[in-house]
C-alpha cells in the first residue's frame, strides 16, 4: 500500500523495473518515477488481461478500462514536482500514468498524461497538504469508486492534455473485482486481501509469462475469497500459520490458488504449462531449500499438480469455470 513512497528508499528496485544504467534516485528522479512507471504497467497489463478474461468466474465484478491512474500524493513531498511534470499534472491530483493497448481507455485515445479533471460518479481527491507524506490512500479511494460503478455502463470522464480539456465516453469491460499495485520490493514477495493484488518488484526480474503466473495465483486467491473464508475460520496468520489446523488450511488455500491459477492463464490466452515451467525453472530459487514456508508446497510439487491441471484443459473451450470456483461460499 506504499508503492511510490519507498522511491526513495529503493533505488535499486527501479532498476529492477527495466530502467536505464545505474543512478542515485536523488540525482534523476524523473528515471525513478519513469522506472516505476514502467514495473506498474507490466503489472497492470497482466492484471487487465487475466481480470477481464475471467469475469465469467466472478460474482463480484467491476468495470475495468484498461486505464492505470496514478496521484501525486504517491510520492514524497519532494518528488512531487517531478511526478507532477512525468504525469502531466497542472493543478489536477490525479492522471493515468499508462494504458493498456488495445484497453477501451486506448480505443477513446486516453494516454499516459492525461490528466484528469472529472470521472462521473466518482469522487476525485483534494489536494494534500505540501508536506503530507507519500500515501496511496487516494488513490485507494479513488479505485475503489471506480470499482463500485456498473461493471458495463460508460464512464463519462474529463481529460486534460497539454492544457486541452476534452470529454471522453469509455466503454468498460467487466472484470474480476481486484486492485493491481506493484510493490517495490528487494524481496518475492506477493499478496492478496480480496480486493487488492499487491506484486513485489523483485519479480519484475522475469519475463512477462513468469509474473502472470504470479499475478494469476493471487488473483485465484481473491476470486475464491480466501483472505475472507481464513479469517471467519480464525486462522492463524502470523508466526504460527505453519501450525495445526491453520498449517493445513493456509496449505489448502495455496494449492486451490495453484490450481485455479491454471485456468485463468488458459482462460487469458496463455499457455497452461507456464505455471509448471516458471516452478521447475526460476520459481525453485523462491520456495526452495529447507526454510521454506510449510503453507506452500514444494516447487517440485506445485508444478507436478499445475502441470495436472493443464493436461486437464486439453481441448477445453474458453472460458472453463472450474468446479473450484463453487467452494468460494462454503466455509472451512
Amino acid at each position: 500500500m506504499t508503492r511510490h513512497s519507498w522511491l526513495l528508499t529503493f533505488a535499486a528496485a527501479a532498476s529492477m523495473a527495466a530502467a536505464p544504467a545505474p543512478y542515485s534516485a536523488a540525482e534523476d528522479p524523473q528515471a525513478v518515477i519513469e522506472a516505476v512507471r514502467t514495473g506498474d504497467m507490466r503489472v497492470a497489463a497482466i492484471g487487465f488481461r487475466l481480470a477481464t478474461a475471467n469475469a465469467a468466474l466472478c460474482d463480484i465484478k467491476q468495470p475495468a478500462t484498461g486505464g492505470q491512474l496514478a496521484t501525486v500524493q504517491q510520492y514524497a513531498p519532494a518528488y512531487r514536482p517531478a511526478a507532477r511534470q512525468a504525469l502531466g499534472l497542472g493543478r489536477q491530483e490525479v492522471a493515468f500514468e499508462g494504458v493498456v493497448p488495445g484497453s477501451p481507455a486506448a480505443k477513446v485515445s486516453l494516454r499516459a498524461g492525461d490528466a484528469v479533471e472529472r470521472i462521473s460518479g466518482v469522487a476525485l481527491p483534494a489536494p494534500a497538504p505540501a508536506e503530507a507524506p507519500a500515501s496511496t490512500a487516494a488513490l485507494v479511494a479513488l479505485e475503489s469508486g471506480i470499482a463500485r460503478l456498473p461493471p458495463s455502463a460508460p464512464i463519462r470522464m474529463e481529460v486534460s492534455r497539454g492544457g486541452v480539456s476534452r470529454q471522453v465516453v469509455v466503454q468498460p469491460v467487466p472484470a474480476c473485482r481486484s486492485r493491481f499495485e506493484l510493490l517495490l520490493s528487494d524481496a518475492f514477495e506477493a499478496s492478496a486481501n480480496g480486493e487488492m493484488v499487491q506484486i513485489g518488484s523483485r519479480f519484475l526480474d522475469g519475463d512477462d509469462d513468469a509474473l502472470a503466473v504470479i499475478v494469476a495465483h493471487e488473483l485465484a486467491h481473491n476470486i475464491l475469497r480466501h483472505t475472507e473464508r481464513l479469517k471467519a475460520a480464525g486462522v492463524n496468520m502470523g508466526l504460527l500459520s505453519e501450525l495445526g489446523r491453520s498449517g493445513k488450511l493456509n496449505r489448502r488455500t495455496e494449492d486451490e490458488a495453484d490450481e485455479l491459477s491454471v485456468a485463468l492463464l488458459f482462460n487469458a490466452g496463455y499457455d497452461p504449462m507456464i505455471g509448471a515451467r516458471y516452478w521447475r525453472g526460476a520459481g525453485r530459487k523462491i520456495g526452495g531449500g529447507l526454510f521454506r514456508s510449510r503453507t506452500h508446497a514444494s516447487p517440485a510439487a506445485r508444478a507436478d499438480a499445475m502441470e495436472r491441471a493443464a493436461a486437464a484443459l486439453t481441448g477445453k473451450a474458453r472460458p472453463v469455470v472450474p468446479a473450484l470456483v463453487a467452494t468460494r461460499d462454503q466455509p472451512f
